[in-house]
């Protein structure tokens, strides 16, 4: 046969739709015409068949034979193998071109698409850039989904410019780069780009909110109402599903086996920091506590704590939620509870699949977990008001104190500490806020310039992220008519040192519409009072919690206003600061609010009366569990 006449013929065939016809004389041709052209056509044949895994191969085999070329071929199989489902034959491929993909935002998409599904983010970064670059925008929208919570990362910054830059009429873009300049205090940045939502919002246009991270919202939106719609990168309960779950039968056993996932279960991060001393002190006599730990390799490496102490270990980490799912019925989990919620990390949707009778949000994520198949919220009577019941799919189990466990035991004792020692003004009355940059908004800026203005004598003493957070901060204040030499800051500093270091302040002052969460516990431990003011949703109410339950509920003003008066009687009356302080010293081991044997036993009652309702047939209802009687003795740091 002449390969020229044959090859022509087939090409002839499949420019006709003749696919079976060029097929067969391809199959034919190739015994005896090995080489690039023929495999593709071969490919380009199987593909239109519907044989993509063949066709995928056929352009391997083109590559084999193509020498310089090789590369647009093997390009196209691994997307071909994408297609098909060919996940590991894709990923070989893709990662024989590493180097390349880091340029090319096909290859990109293939390596990060795959490794998304497979929960490994800690690989995606050097994907992040092209991807965001590209032209096309399926790119660009996976390249949204693979912003972490990292904003110090430059990669994270770039992706969330260039999306913006590149898609200004994006909602989805838009709200990605608000968060990257409210980050880094960007007022006049962040204030130019919410003007649009803002007046989309005053003419009731609730929607636009659908575009929006559900955590991130939080930073912005105190209101309860418009936090539901904030739904991007989730869809919808199913009713039917959500009933499936609960009707499933169930083995209980004496014990009741309760399941803790997240991805923080390692001693240095924020949620252990609050939450070890009540995962020690569980009644294992009643309570049977297994973690299902997704916690990232790298932080693994720094924990010193012998994590058997918490609970039994179950080691998720990657996994897919089918794979999740079947973790948890081995373990035959009474109730799951989910630590992250909408926060970076999470695999709170794994809670979309039947994974136990009851499904509880608890301590990672400061309000509704929407479209999560969840049972119900653990929280207060602050910061879940019954106000707050419309705006939530989970019932309540409001705690008779403060939702947040603290640990007594494992966090360091505040050690004394001058200001000489930290270059404070000796005779300023100091303001303090050690919360996150991204909570303080021009808003909260020009509260505080109101508050210096008023009380001539006072400094405030603020944590900077960056150089950038400090540029941005101290020309907002100057704007306001603050000196910048009334502006102190301070970086971060080792966790000791911290919990030291916040005594040397006279008062510590809150941010709003997000409050300081674990950091106003810490600073109540360090021995510094905290001024909030009454709140609007979740995460605008944890100081108050937090407060109350340490019997300082006149530290909540009631509004703006009445946070700025009180802000400036105090820096007026020291004095009554000093009682405050030794109001903290005398109840921090007899209030609730650092008492995790309390807490614990409180915690484990709310789940008995979770399990009494299930056993009963019942369906999840607003449960308030009664307090113990109140400590007449203190409980001593080993609580």
């Amino acid at each position: 046969m002449n390969s020229k006449v044959s090859f022509s013929a087939a090409s002839r065939d499949y420019q006709a739709g003749r696919y079976t016809q060029s097929l067969a004389t391809l199959n034919q041709l190739i015994d005896t015409q090995k080489d690039a052209k023929t495999y593709a056509l071969l490919a380009k044949n199987l593909l239109q068949l519907g044989f993509k895994t063949d066709a995928a191969k056929a352009y391997g085999l083109a590559a084999d034979c193509a020498g310089q070329g090789a590369y647009e071929f093997l390009k196209t199989a691994a997307k071909i193998h994408l297609e098909a489902g060919n996940e590991d034959e894709a990923l070989l491929i893709a990662m024989r071109n590493l180097n390349k993909a880091q340029e090319d935002p096909e290859l990109a998409f293939i390596i990060a698409s795959i490794y998304l599904r497979r929960q490994r983010r800690d690989l995606l970064r050097p994907f992040k850039k092209v991807l965001s670059e590209s032209q096309n925008p399926e790119h660009a929208r996976l390249a949204a989904l693979l912003l972490n919570d990292d904003l110090m990362d430059e990669t994270n910054q770039t992706l969330a410019r260039n999306l913006f830059r590149r898609y200004p009429g994006n909602l989805a873009f838009r709200f990605l780069y608000l968060v990257c300049v409210r980050e880094f205090n960007e007022f006049d940045e962040a204030n130019k780009h919410q003007a649009p939502i803002d007046a989309a919002l005053a003419k009731n246009d609730i929607d636009i909110l659908r575009k929006d991270n559900p955590f991130y919202h939080l930073h912005w939106c105190g209101n309860e109402n418009y936090n539901r719609y904030a739904t991007i990168g989730t869809k919808p309960l199913d009713p039917a599903r959500v009933a499936h779950r609960r009707g499933l039968p169930h083995t209980w056993s004496d014990k009741i086996r309760i399941g803790y996932m997240s991805s923080d279960f390692w001693d240095a991060h924020a949620t252990m920091k609050l939450l070890q001393r009540v995962l020690e002190l569980h009644d294992r006599n009643r309570f049977e506590i297994t973690l299902f730990d997704h916690t990232q390799p790298e932080y693994l490496e720094k924990n010193k704590t012998d994590r058997s102490r918490w609970g039994k270990i179950v080691d998720v980490y990657g996994l897919p939620d089918e794979a999740i799912l079947k973790a948890v019925r081995a373990e035959n989990i009474d109730i799951m509870v989910d630590l992250k919620g909408h926060t970076s990390g999470s695999r709170a949707l794994s809670f979309n699949l039947p994974l136990a009778p009851i499904h509880v949000a608890w301590l990672g994520f400061p309000g509704s977990t929407l479209n999560v198949d969840l049972d119900y919220v653990i929280g207060d009577h602050s910061v879940l008001p019954d106000v707050a019941k419309p705006f939530y799919h989970e019932k309540f189990l409001r705690m008779p104190e403060s939702y947040q466990p603290n640990d007594p035991a494992n966090r360091p004792q505040p050690q004394p500490v001058t200001r000489e020692q930290l270059g404070l003004p000796e005779n300023a009355f100091i303001f303090a806020s050690f919360n996150g940059n991204r909570k303080i908004t021009s808003q909260v800026v020009d509260s505080w310039s109101r508050i210096l203005k008023r009380a001539p004598d006072s400094v405030l003493w603020l944590m900077a992220n960056t150089a950038r957070n400090k540029e941005n901060l101290l020309e907002r204040f100057q704007a306001g008519g603050i000196s910048p030499k009334r502006i102190i800051f301070c970086p971060r500093a080792p966790y000791e040192q911290h919990i030291s270091r916040q005594q040397a302040a006279d008062l510590g002052i809150d941010t709003f519409p997000v409050n300081g969460h674990t950091t106003t516990s810490e600073q109540l431990w360090g021995g510094l009072p905290v001024l909030t003011m009454k709140g609007t949703n979740f995460a605008s109410r944890v100081s108050e919690s937090l407060l109350r339950a340490i019997d300082l509920p006149e530290l909540v003003a009631k509004d703006l206003q009445a946070y700025e008066d009180l802000a400036v009687e105090l820096a007026l009356n020291p004095e009554r600061v000093a009682g405050y302080k030794k109001h903290l010293q005398e109840k921090r081991y007899i209030a609730p609010l650092f008492d995790a044997e309390r807490f614990c036993h409180h915690l484990e009652h709310g789940y008995e009366l979770m399990i009494a309702r299930a056993k009963q047939g019942l369906g999840p209802d607003h449960i308030d569990v009664p307090a113990l009687p109140p400590r007449t003795e203190p409980f001593g740091s080993n609580g």
